[in-house]
């Protein structure tokens, strides 16, 4: 039988056009699928609204959620779906690479709205704000009672605190080489916290930096010859030893005073600062008892700070007040009594002290 090789060219052309056609056709309907699967899901409505029939309560219900510091775009998705603002669906983690908002979605705790699609909950969460807290650090507290009020908040436990204060890379990281620990650096302040917002080292160094700023605008006097770490341990005693504003230049001379003569600070609140456990009570028997902290025992200033100062603090050292005072005692009472010989001082104690 004769084979019509015309035909079977006309036959082949038309088969391979119809591929064609269906190949380009496949290729555009695919796409098209796609999108149209995603766009379904951008504008389905949240889980709220499938089990919630009231508009006005829908449009109420709000859910807290944290997004923790470095989350990925998986475990946020897993936080959003666990807090029932959006359904488990391989589409959302697509749906926010498309709209180019899969690396700017914000660390930190957030109330969102319950019901709302997809689409406009990732642009809220963009624009949200999180959700703050404040916690004020007062002055003259020491590392171990500062890394207790973050535990209190929930915000890291106090072992971690303290042990990340203690870092040595930490420390030099922060420009602060050549200390065992961050006492006295942890500025005093009332800061604004967000969950998530923060691990352990990003709270020390959020303080760290607030000193450094404090500390760069303080007045300092040009004939003292302290180095920063001195002034900052000498104003951790006098944060210390007073509570009253108008003191501190005055109590921060009258050690100045003494450093100068080579007479030892014999600062309580040093000794207290070195003693393990210590129960609220000093002896005559502490005094004695040889420490690195023990002023009573040791010339000069302490091994380092014994607390966190403030800036009246800080700026007493740097800018004492002048006198010729060498001691001071309490008059129970918040103040203290300043003398210029021990002869005056036995005397103030002898009235303010010896009588309770």
């Amino acid at each position: 039988m004769a084979v019509c090789f015309r035909c079977l060219r006309q036959q082949t052309g038309s088969l391979l056009l119809r591929v064609l056609l269906s190949t380009a056709l496949l290729a555009l309907l695919v796409p098209a699928l796609a999108a149209g699967w995603l766009y379904l899901y951008a504008l389905q409505p949240g889980p709220l609204d499938e089990e919630v029939e009231a508009a006005e309560v829908a449009e109420a219900a709000e859910v807290v959620i944290v997004i923790p510091h470095g989350s990925g775009l998986g475990q946020i998705e897993q936080i959003l779906a666990e807090g029932g603002l959006i359904h488990a669906d391989p589409r959302f983690g697509l749906l926010a690479r498309v709209l180019g908002l899969a690396g700017r979605i914000p660390a930190g705790e957030f109330s969102l709205r319950l019901g709302q699609r997809p689409h406009v909950l990732l642009q809220g969460l963009i624009a949200a704000r999180p959700i703050q807290y404040s916690l004020t650090i007062p002055e003259g507290l020491c590392l171990t009672q500062i890394a207790a009020r973050f535990a209190a908040g929930g915000w890291c436990t106090v072992e971690d605190f303290v042990r990340r204060a203690r870092d040595p890379g930490l420390i030099r990281s922060l420009g602060l080489d050549e200390m065992e620990s961050l006492e006295g650096y942890l500025y005093p302040d009332t800061y604004h916290l967000t969950r998530g917002g923060q691990d352990v080292d990003g709270l020390i160094t959020m303080m760290v930096r607030r000193f450094l700023v404090v500390w760069a605008g303080l007045e300092q006097d040009a004939d003292e010859h302290l180095s920063r770490h001195q002034v900052v341990t000498l104003a951790s005693v006098v944060e210390k030893e007073t509570g009253q504003a108008v003191e501190r230049p005055l109590i921060a001379g009258v050690f100045l005073n003494r450093l100068q003569k080579k007479m030892p600070l014999q600062s309580d609140p040093t000794v207290i600062y070195g003693i393990e456990d210590f129960d609220g009570n000093i002896t005559r028997k502490h005094l004695r008892e040889y420490s690195p902290y023990n002023t009573y025992m040791i010339p000069g200033l302490p091994a380092g700070p014994i607390a966190s100062p403030g800036q009246a603090a800080l700026q007493a050292v740097l800018r004492p007040t002048p006198s010729e005072y060498l001691f001071f005692v309490s008059r129970n009472d918040g103040s203290h009594s300043f003398s210029r010989t021990l002869a005056e001082h036995n005397q103030a104690v002898q009235k303010y002290q010896k009588q309770n």
